[in-house]
C-alpha cells in the first residue's frame, strides 16, 4: 500500500515537472534580453518548438535571436517558415524586414515590408520601416507619404517625427522663401525696424544650400545683407552646419560665420555644438551647445550660447518648444530666452560694443507655422523682449513676422 502510494506520487511529480511552451518561452526571453546568453535561449527556444511546433510567437522570437546572434541565415530560414505557414504574418514580416534592412538589403526589406503591409496596411511598426528603407534607398518622396500618413495615425510617434526632421527637404529638391518682419522699440529707438528676407534652398546630394538676401530699414537707414548657409550630411548621424555672411552696410555685421555640428542620436534625442563670429569691425567669438528631443508630439530644444572674454564668460540660454498639429510643418511654437542670441537680427548688433556680452535681455515669443498642399508653407510669429541697450537702462521691443514658402 505504501509503495504503490510512493509511485504513484513520483508518476505525478513526473508528469508536472517539464515546463510548458509558455514557460519555456519566458525563460529564453529573460535569457536573451536579460542576460544577452543567445546560446542557451536558442536551445530552450527550440526545445519549446519540439513541445509545439506550431507556436508562432516562439518561431519568430527564434528569428529574432539569430539575428541578435549574428546568424542571419538561419534567421532567414526560421523566417521563411513562418512566412510559408501565414502569409504577411506581421511579426515575421518586421522582424525578416529589419534582419534584411541591418544587413544592406534594402531592396529585399523592402520587397518583404510591402508584402507584410497587403495584410497589415495600418501596421505602424512595418510602415516605419518602410519609411527608413526608403530613405535609405534615397526615395525621400515615398518616405515622407508614409511619415506624414504615420503622424496623422498617430502624432505621438516620436521615431516617425525624428525621421521626418532627418529627411528634412530632400523630398523637393528647389525651395523659394519670402519674410517679412517688423519690429516696434518703445525707448531705444524711435523709428520702428523692417526686414525684408528673400532666399533660395536648393536640396544636393549631400544636404541642402541656402542663399539670402535681407534688405533691412534700421536707424533710419537701408542696407543689404547675403548669406549663404549649407547643412552638409557626413553620414545618417551627423550632419553639419556652415554659414556665412557680407555687408556692407553699418546696420549688418560686416562678416559673419557659423558651424555647428549636428548629431542624430538614439531615442529621438539630437545634439549640436559649434560656433558663431560675428565682425563689426572686430570678431567676437561666440560658442554654442544645443540638446533636443522628440517626445509625443512635441519637440524640446535647449541650447546655450557663450561669449568669452579676458575675464569672464556671458551665457544666454534659449527655450524653444513645438506642438506638432502633423506633418514636420505644421505646428505651434513657443520660446523663452535670456540673453543676447548671435543669429538673432533683432539684437545681435549689441555685439558691436566691446562690453555688449553684459548686457541683460529676456525675451519670449510664439509662431505658428502650416502647409497646405504639402508645397505650400505658411507662417507667422510674434515676440517681446525687454532688452537692456545701455547699462542699466532697458526697453521693451515688439516684433511680428510672416513668411510665405514654396517647394517645387
Amino acid at each position: 500500500m505504501v509503495l504503490s502510494f510512493f509511485l504513484i506520487c513520483c508518476l505525478d511529480v513526473q508528469a508536472q515537472s517539464p515546463l510548458s511552451p509558455d514557460e519555456l518561452f519566458q525563460r529564453a526571453r529573460k535569457l536573451a534580453f536579460d542576460d544577452k546568453n543567445y546560446i542557451e535561449a536558442i536551445a530552450i527556444t527550440k526545445q519549446a518548438l519540439l513541445i509545439s511546433p506550431d507556436y508562432t510567437d516562439i518561431r519568430v522570437f527564434l528569428g529574432r535571436i539569430y539575428t541578435y546572434s549574428d546568424k542571419p541565415d538561419s534567421a532567414r530560414v526560421t523566417f521563411k517558415e513562418v512566412l510559408t505557414k501565414t502569409p504577411g504574418h506581421e511579426d515575421a514580416s518586421l522582424a525578416y524586414g529589419y534582419l534584411e534592412f541591418w544587413n544592406d538589403n534594402p531592396e529585399q526589406a523592402l520587397i518583404i515590408t510591402s508584402e507584410g503591409l497587403k495584410f497589415h496596411e495600418n501596421s505602424e511598426g512595418l510602415l516605419l520601416l518602410k519609411a527608413k528603407i526608403l530613405n535609405d534607398l534615397k526615395r525621400y518622396k515615398e518616405a515622407n507619404i508614409i511619415l506624414s500618413s504615420l503622424l496623422i495615425m498617430n502624432p505621438k510617434l516620436n521615431e516617425a517625427r525624428a525621421l521626418t526632421a532627418n529627411i528634412g527637404d530632400f523630398e523637393s529638391r528647389n525651395k523659394i522663401g519670402l519674410g517679412y518682419e517688423y519690429v516696434h522699440f518703445d525707448k531705444q529707438f524711435d523709428d520702428p525696424w523692417k526686414l525684408t528676407i528673400v532666399d533660395y534652398s536648393r536640396q544636393t546630394d549631400i544636404g541642402s544650400i541656402t542663399g539670402r538676401v535681407n534688405f533691412a530699414n534700421r536707424f533710419k537707414k537701408s542696407g543689404t545683407q547675403f548669406e549663404l548657409d549649407a547643412y552638409p550630411r557626413i553620414s545618417n548621424t551627423f550632419y553639419t552646419y556652415l554659414s556665412g555672411g557680407y555687408s556692407n552696410a553699418g546696420i549688418f555685421p560686416k562678416y559673419r560665420a557659423g558651424f555647428s555640428l549636428y548629431a542624430n542620436l538614439p531615442s529621438a534625442f539630437e545634439a549640436d555644438a559649434g560656433f558663431r563670429m560675428l565682425n563689426f569691425g572686430s570678431k567676437t567669438w561666440i560658442y554654442t551647445l544645443a540638446i533636443g528631443k522628440y517626445y509625443k508630439s512635441y519637440w524640446f530644444s535647449l541650447r546655450t550660447y557663450l561669449t568669452p572674454s579676458s575675464n569672464s564668460v556671458s551665457q544666454s540660454l534659449l527655450l524653444n518648444t513645438r506642438y506638432y498639429l502633423g506633418g514636420d510643418d505644421d505646428y505651434v511654437s513657443l520660446m523663452i530666452g535670456t540673453g543676447l542670441s548671435p543669429d538673432n537680427q533683432r539684437n545681435n548688433f549689441l555685439y558691436t560694443d566691446g562690453n555688449s556680452y553684459k548686457l541683460k535681455s529676456n525675451s519670449i515669443s510664439a509662431g505658428y507655422r502650416k502647409s497646405f498642399k504639402s508645397n505650400n508653407i505658411f507662417f507667422i510669429r510674434g515676440s517681446f523682449e525687454n532688452q537692456e541697450y545701455l547699462k542699466d537702462t532697458r526697453g521693451n521691443q515688439v516684433e511680428i513676422g510672416l513668411g510665405y514658402v514654396r517647394r517645387f
